[in-house]
């Protein structure tokens, strides 16, 4: 598999890296973090009208730009450089991705439309009280009365839950697992924001009690669609996550260039020198790693992509926090205030490591899909 850029992505970087510059400074993220919706519908609403991000991967039919995951994860790259505060993760990636790989045609345009056009936030309501991204951990059971499906119990950690306009949430039939659509204002249904470490991405429980639903899995097993879902998924969080790191690593290089002790700059010592390198080397590995799951997902292979995505999240994970975490010890006393923005990038650090499993949990797994 050969992993290279063309010139329009390269493009397509630049473009994304000056609206994020602009639109997503630190002042910005310090304000929206703090609103109970978490993220600045202006700015959500130019991203998918001027950019057409926001329905990247929707098919040109239902309103979206058609493109691919390399695009999506030159995106998520550039978002986790600036802390991007929006639903981009629960609405452009996780809920278009299980729409396209699971709803009919019909439903599709209903959906899709909406979503890249920034009239709609969507969310994939997965993991429940357990805390675990396994498919096989699903527990909550969807029942039919003869006439319509209904949904009875929780579902923890949902990404942007208490806000979204559209609820994807997964949950067993007879059938196996299947995707059910929940819209915002249904009866028996109740959201709480839950508090979180890292105020930039909002959290939510959902609880359902006999809520009415839409089955969108037309009667059937969508473990393997689910599977494919959530490694897209994990795979542009990895992203994310290298965009962070390298964030990370600018900050601790422009402040040990410029900060001075004993007249001269704090890097010209070894010990800051070799947390420095350290950190590069990480970051370009975490790169590496994240950009090869980019393309496994462009490819379409299954198998390639789990595994891929795997190593990209457990070594992302560990990259990103490291590199958040030196990045304050490099910073001195100032990397420990409020006013400082390393510890915003360490909170995210440490919160989108437990995302889609931790490290460990993914080299498990990756463990198990390579028969060890």
């Amino acid at each position: 598999m050969e992993i290279s850029f063309t010139n329009e992505h390269e493009q397509l970087r630049q473009t994304v890296r000056r609206f994020m510059e602009n639109e997503s400074s630190e002042q910005k993220v310090r304000q929206i973090m703090e609103t109970e919706r978490g993220y600045d519908a202006r700015t959500w609403e130019r991203l998918a009208s001027e950019l057409s991000l926001v329905g990247l991967i929707v098919p040109e039919q239902f309103g979206g730009a058609g493109l691919g995951p390399i695009e999506l994860g030159i995106v998520m790259e550039e978002m986790g450089r600036v802390l991007f505060c929006g639903p981009y993760l629960s609405t452009a990636i996780l809920a278009t991705s299980a729409i396209l790989h699971i709803a009919d045609e019909a439903t599709r345009a209903k959906l899709l439309a909406p979503i890249a056009s920034g009239k709609s936030i969507a969310t994939l309501a997965f993991v429940e009280e357990h805390g675990r991204w396994d498919a096989d951990s699903i527990a909550m059971k969807a029942s039919h009365d003869g006439t319509r499906w209904k949904l009875s119990g929780v579902k923890d950690f949902v990404i942007d839950g208490h806000g979204a306009d559209v609820i994807l949430v997964v949950a067993r039939t007879d059938k196996g697992l299947g995707l059910f659509q929940v819209v915002g204002n249904a009866s028996g249904l109740e959201r709480t924001a839950l508090p979180t470490l890292d105020l930039t991405r909002k959290l939510a429980r959902i609880t359902f009690n006999n809520t009415p639903v839409t089955e969108l899995s037309q009667s059937k097993d969508v473990s393997t669609e689910i599977r494919r879902v959530l490694a897209l998924g994990a795979t542009m969080l990895a992203a994310e996550q290298v965009g962070g790191a390298q964030k990370c690593l600018d900050l601790s290089t422009d402040y040990a260039k410029t900060r001075l002790q004993f007249g001269r700059p704090i890097g010209s010592f070894q010990a800051i020198k070799h947390k420095c390198a350290d950190m590069l080397v990480e970051t370009e590995f975490a790169r590496s790693a994240a950009y090869n799951a980019v393309f496994a997902a462009t490819e379409g292979n299954q198998a390639d992509l789990q595994a891929a995505a795997y190593i990209a999240r457990s070594y992302c994970s560990e990259a990103y926090f490291h590199a958040a975490a030196e990045n304050i010890q490099i910073h001195g006393g100032m990397g420990f205030t409020w006013e400082d923005p390393a510890h915003l990038y360490f909170k995210r650090a440490r919160a989108s490591s437990m995302m889609f499993g931790d490290p460990i949990d993914q080299r498990q797994r990756l463990g198990a899909t390579l028969g060890l």
